[in-house]
């Protein structure tokens, strides 16, 4: 006999759910309301992401959050990359813990409006390997985005991991169709090859894709600040031609960047007149037009 409900063995006379189930929504995923709670509170979800390693991925992630930070906007940065987790060490907090209760996480601060998360407050020492598997990735990932009292944010950005496996996919499953995404690549034909894979997973995915950014295009020198092309530089441009996207912005390579990150500082802040620091306020532009 039909009972008309997807999930329940047993009925009732009349053809309902034993349970007292609705037959008409019994088996179906259940909405996570508190996970809509907190998603209807973040006004913008940018999720960065590249297919290849060693792209300076987080370093940009890092820069595009300080820079909407600055303008003005609140701002959330998640570091979902588990594996290797190095937002703490970016903006120089190593050393700090979120506050933790049984229901909620609170992010840590690093500015008046610059909140942020990462596995790597709470992994007990720089030594430990993390040696998960998929589903526990994705449950750490849901619970950063719901469990962690975000509150109103104009922008939530994502760093996540090189790729398009686990990190990446959990990523725009939880955050939805509306999240927009920042694809991060350096000129060579090697990067450029794997970072077109992830325009088509954002397309796959149903995702929009906001641009491509050129990192490491050129090498700002120490001493004239003029930008040399010592490697190859327009790669990044060429991939957003061909795959129909915008193309953000080169930034350059520049020894202030790698030391903002070792020391932890704010580069924009601190060497605002820069190449590096315009190049990073060329590309939040897009990203402040959205409103």
């Amino acid at each position: 006999m039909s009972n008309g409900c997807k999930s329940c063995s047993s009925a009732s006379a009349g053809g309902g759910c034993s349970s007292g189930h609705d037959p008409k929504t019994c088996g179906e995923k259940p909405v996570d309301e508190k996970m809509a709670q907190t998603l209807g509170r973040i006004k913008h979800k940018i999720v960065v992401l590249s297919g290849k390693g060693g792209v300076g991925k987080s370093t940009v992630s890092a820069n595009i959050a300080m820079a909407l930070a600055l303008a003005g906007k609140k701002v959330g940065l998640l570091d979902v990359d588990i594996h290797g987790p190095s937002i703490p060490r970016l903006l120089s907090l190593q050393d700090a813990k979120p506050h933790i209760e049984p229901d909620h996480m609170e992010p840590v601060p690093y500015s008046q409006n610059l909140w942020v998360m990462s596995l790597g407050f709470l992994i007990p020492d720089k030594e430990t390997a993390v040696i998960w598997r998929g589903p526990m990735k994705l449950g750490l990932i849901k619970q950063f985005v719901r469990d962690v009292t975000w509150g109103d944010l104009d922008y939530l950005i994502t760093d996540c991991p090189p790729g398009t496996g686990d990190e990446p996919l959990a990523v725009l499953q939880t955050l939805g169709k509306e999240a927009k995404t920042v694809i991060v690549t350096t000129p060579q034909g090697v990067a450029v090859d794997d970072v077109r894979r992830s325009v088509t997973f954002c397309n796959q995915m149903g995702n929009s894709i906001l641009g491509i950014v050129e990192n490491m295009s050129g090498f700002v020198c120490p001493n004239c600040s003029a930008v040399h092309d010592i490697f190859n530089s327009g790669g990044g441009e060429a991939l957003a031609k061909e795959m129909g996207v915008n193309f953000l912005g080169r930034i350059p390579m520049d020894p202030e960047v790698v030391r903002s990150g070792d020391e932890g500082f704010a580069l924009l802040k601190v060497q605002s007149e820069s190449p590096t620091a315009q190049a990073f306020k060329k590309i939040v532009e897009p990203l402040l037009a959205l409103g």
